[in-house]
């Protein structure tokens, strides 16, 4: 995917028509991961077209696997039949993507030993590897390594302990366990294990692919897992965290929109505060429509919340939202303590923002934006940004815009084609 500097927007644009959502990025990746642990060919039906699935299949070609591509039709399939997972010591894209820590899963479990260079990814606040390297320890396995690289080994066929609770719902946390807990001939239970949809969709797979999962979508899993995976035809699910962006693009343009392709399902909290704050929506059977909605309304609190509560990955975009709304509102976000470093770049543009602490700010609104020179501090933030230069009177530069692509799915090519006056420069 090719490099560009930065994004330019100009604002005070309406955004009109129609979005199709792709698959999900959060989904993509561990599905993917987990197709290491079979000889067979899994196939997976709408992948996005983003730079983290770039990079992780640059890593499995760099491992052995084969990979055919088709980006009209969204197809991708893996076979991992001849992968040397000792290559990885020596993989340097390793450290441009996060969800790397998800390969040692698959690899230790297949193989019984697994090294990789610690994992990049956005700078979002710490995100430690404790709850994987300790939930594998916890399993048999042995920590050979833990500082420039992550190693371990695990010599048995069979688990040393058969019960495990995670510290917290971890998201990749449950999907590495997971997925390592599949391709072992034993059967284990996890506790407080994360319920997203996309961590739904992982489990599913590897049901398909023959382990034996009991518990998926609660917070408790029984997985029996074997030796034998088979490969098969993997559906990725719809991105809710695209839905919310895009709706919230509507909003703060008081443009019509028809977002199709959505699971509303995983987004019924986020339904529930853009209610409370005026918003004028419809929810059809796959589709979301928002409507103008010129009456905005704040004075709420925003907590960020393991699912069904509201998604880390939509706070950025909902600060946003909250600064076009009249009055004074919260936003707790609970998980990361980076995360609000975007409300720095709001301020530029003229947002009225108090930093309470690392992970609450209070937002007053109704603020009218003027154009500026912004960054992206990661994924969200950057889309976020750019939202806010819709907005703004006059022009909006966005640098940093790597962090987008790894997420958003030709981002600027779908709001020019909403109406925006957005290029890449």
């Amino acid at each position: 995917m090719s490099q560009t500097n930065y994004i330019e927007v100009t604002g005070k644009t309406k955004l009109e028509g129609i979005v199709n959502i792709p698959g999900a990025k959060n989904a993509t990746l561990p599905m993917m991961c987990a197709a290491l642990l079979t000889d067979e060919v899994c196939e997976f039906h709408n992948v996005p077209e983003i730079s983290d699935i770039a990079i992780l299949l640059e890593v499995f070609e760099f491992l052995g696997a084969k990979i055919s591509r088709n980006l009209e039709t969204k197809i991708i399939t893996i076979q991992a039949k001849n992968i040397d997972p000792e290559k990885l010591e020596h993989c340097e894209e390793l450290k441009k993507l996060r969800a790397t820590i998800l390969l040692l899963g698959p690899l230790l479990a297949r193989f019984g030993k697994a090294t990789i260079v610690q994992p990049g990814g956005d700078i979002i606040g710490a995100r430690p590897n404790n709850i994987h390297t300790d939930g594998l320890q916890e399993f048999g396995a042995k920590l050979l390594q833990n500082d420039r690289k992550l190693s371990l080994e695990f010599k048995n066929d069979k688990l040393k302990n058969k019960r495990l609770l995670l510290p917290e719902a971890s998201v990749t946390g449950t999907e590495n366990l997971a997925i390592f807990l599949a391709g072992i001939a034993d059967t284990a239970e996890m506790y407080f294990t994360a319920a997203e949809p996309h961590v739904c969709a992982t489990l599913r797979m590897l049901q398909t692919m023959g382990a034996k999962i009991e518990g998926i979508g609660t917070h408790h899993l029984k997985i029996t897992g074997t030796k034998k995976l088979k490969g098969g035809i993997f559906k990725i699910p719809p991105d809710g965290i695209l839905v919310g962006t895009y709706a919230i693009a509507g909003l703060i343009t008081q443009g019509t929109l028809e977002i199709n392709n959505v699971n509303h399902k995983e987004l019924f909290s986020f339904y529930g505060i853009i209610k409370r704050l005026g918003a004028n929506f419809e929810i059809n059977e796959n589709q979301l429509k928002i409507l103008p909605s010129p009456n905005l309304t704040g004075g709420v609190k925003v907590q960020t919340a393991i699912y069904p509560g509201f998604s880390t990955d939509i706070q950025s975009p909902m600060g946003l939202l909250l600064t076009q709304c009249t009055g004074e509102s919260i936003i707790f976000e609970t998980l990361f303590e980076n995360r609000l470093a975007y409300l720095y770049e709001l301020e530029k543009m003229g947002a009225k923002i108090e930093i309470l602490n690392a992970h609450q700010a209070k937002i007053t609104g109704k603020i009218n934006f003027k154009g500026a020179e912004v960054q992206s501090w990661d994924l969200r933030a950057g889309a976020t940004v750019v939202l806010a230069g819709l907005i703004a009177e006059g022009t909006t530069k966005v640098t940093n815009i790597q962090y987008i692509d790894r997420g958003y799915e030709h981002f600027v090519e779908n709001l020019q084609r909403l109406g925006a006056n957005i290029k890449r420069v």
